[in-house]
């Protein structure tokens, strides 16, 4: 399907990849991982044809055709919702162009070659590229409403959906996508994942939603040390097998044949789990090709993520009464009633974002609500990691003072103590003296991390703590919470987080409070649930 022969790309003295040969096969969806700043955007603006590599080339097999998930958010904004739509098949939106202005000044001298370009039309199933365009923006949940009105007129949410839309329409033989669960909701995520699931053709895309790669991939390609090597399974298969031959590689005493007996063992367990899933059927094409030559451990760093408790708390975490808020008008929440118990990990969510911020910012003080009280239990103590963490990084210190400053003890004000501490963050060596205003939007969230594992908290308030990681770090840090001995309140994106880490969801809507201890997927699932935020949001 497609071909990379020999491609290097090169800025400055930083070689990205280096003489890459590898080929994108049919039917075959691949998942591109690889640490921050590896190349994974860059890779998909050289196949898409946006970029051109420092030498190399990209072949994909004549006639057939790529659809490449757009990123700039503006770009039709002068063009309806339905006819962005139809522009993601740039051939068959061509034909239909030229027919309409042909037929606008329709003479003997035109009449053939609209002829010619009824055929070509007819033989594109054009007739139907209308209703099928429409069918796609409702499975996406546009209303109809909204499928003449300009994309310029749009909300950013919507947009984001419309170029969805346009990206799967005309059922591209190659489809490129870089982060497209990006801005969608989970309801949303979930129409995409089952679409793909059952994708016959290509597809080749870049995310950090590990519930994504699982339910969509049947291989993952890994950038690292500037090659691109794929590997049969979703992303967990390769995460646990990676884990698994790096322990093996360390056991020097153990027998070859007893680490292969490991390695097939480990194959048919994670085989029998994913023939139980729900996406089953279209994942036994991925089972079928697992393979134990092809596990390899990884070079992957993953930061120690690990919280500590001063000490354990009581049964009484928080009481919330009647707690409302709203903004400009709009009510974000009202009539809270919250009851939050020892070892409650919480999934607090809501179709509106606002709301789960201001309950973060009104329970850590910062923010008033319109009315109502919360009550800490007097054996608690709390950290909290805000969605926005700009403030914090206001000042020229180096990670090294920056850190000092949650600083307990004598011996947590040594540098030694906090140079070791970075080290488990991944910030090694001269990194540790980076300042503070030069951090990625990653780096700082690791720091913000440091700063609450020092606080040594028995309750963690996290909102969108995914954000800006890479793979590696929301792995460690989602594998981090599950072990976590105390309580957790947190809000997220990333459907793997909510399900792995939380036993109760609270969902705060307009008119009250929706509170079920479940699991994350077993709520969304439900359809009493489902009937409930129907009515809340109306």
């Amino acid at each position: 399907m497609l071909t990379v022969n020999n491609l290097s790309v090169q800025f400055g003295k930083r070689i990205l990849f280096d003489e890459v040969n590898t080929t994108f096969t049919h039917g075959n969806i691949y998942g591109v991982i690889g640490a921050n700043g590896a190349g994974k955007s860059t890779f998909l603006k050289i196949i898409s044809g946006e970029m051109d590599p420092t030498s190399g080339h990209i072949h994909l097999e004549p006639g057939k055709r790529m659809s490449v998930l757009n990123q700039n958010h503006n770009m039709f904004d002068e063009h309806t919702v339905l006819e962005t739509v139809i522009m993601g098949n740039k051939v068959l939106y061509a034909v239909k162009k030229e027919m309409d202005e042909l037929y606008l000044d329709y003479n003997d001298k035109n009449a053939d070659r609209i002829g010619e370009l009824q055929v070509q039309f007819e033989e594109m199933n054009g007739w139907n590229a209308d209703s099928d365009a429409a069918s796609m923006l409702s499975n996406l949940g546009i209303a109809e409403e909204h499928h003449y009105t300009l994309m310029g007129d749009l909300e950013g949410k919507i947009k984001v959906r419309v170029l969805l839309a346009q990206a799967l329409f005309g059922n591209p033989d190659l489809l490129i996508m870089d982060e497209p669960t990006n801005d969608l909701d989970f309801e949303t995520i979930a129409w995409l994942e089952n679409f793909l699931a059952n994708y016959e053709n290509t597809v080749i895309v870049v995310s950090h939603d590990r519930h994504f790669l699982d339910s969509v991939c049947t291989h993952i390609s890994d950038i690292d040390f500037s090659k691109i090597n794929h590997y049969s399974g979703n992303y967990t298969f390769w995460y646990e097998s990676s884990q698994l031959a790096a322990k093996q590689r360390a056991q020097q005493n153990k027998k070859a044949e007893e680490k292969k007996q490991e390695l097939e063992e480990f194959i048919r367990r994670f085989s029998a789990n994913v023939a139980k899933s729900k996406q089953a059927t279209s994942r036994k094409k991925m089972i079928s090709k697992l393979n134990i030559s092809e596990i390899k451990p990884s070079s992957r760093r993953y930061p120690a993520i690990i919280f500590d408790q001063d000490r354990e708390a009581g049964d009484q975490i928080l009481n919330v009464e009647n707690l409302s808020a709203s903004i400009e008008g709009d009510i974000l929440f009202k009539g809270v009633d919250l009851n939050m118990a020892k070892g409650d990990k919480i999934v607090l969510f809501s179709k509106d974002s606002r709301a789960t911020t201001a309950f973060y910012e009104i329970l850590n003080n910062n923010q008033k609500a319109d009315e109502g009280t919360f009550d800490w239990g007097i054996t608690t103590n709390q950290a909290y990691l805000p969605a926005e963490n700009h403030s914090f990084f206001e000042n020229d210190l180096t990670l090294v003072d920056w850190l000092r400053q949650w600083a307990k003890t004598e011996e947590e004000r040594d540098e030694v103590f906090i140079r070791g501490f970075l080290g488990k963050m991944i910030f090694s060596g001269e990194e540790a003296l980076k300042t503070s205003r030069v951090l990625s939007g990653g780096e700082k969230v690791r720091c913000m991390l440091s700063r609450m594992m020092m606080e040594r908290a028995n309750v963690l308030m996290l909102d969108e703590p995914t954000n800006h990681l890479d793979l590696e770090s929301i792995t460690a840090f989602n594998n981090s919470l599950k072990n976590f001995k105390g309580s957790v309140i947190f809000t997220t994106h990333d459907h793997e987080f909510a399900q792995t880490v939380g036993n109760r969801v609270v969902e705060l809507t307009p008119n009250g409070v929706i509170d079920r201890y479940m699991t994350f997927d077993e709520y969304l699932d439900d359809e009493k649930v489902q009937e409930l935020r129907v009515k809340m949001y109306s």
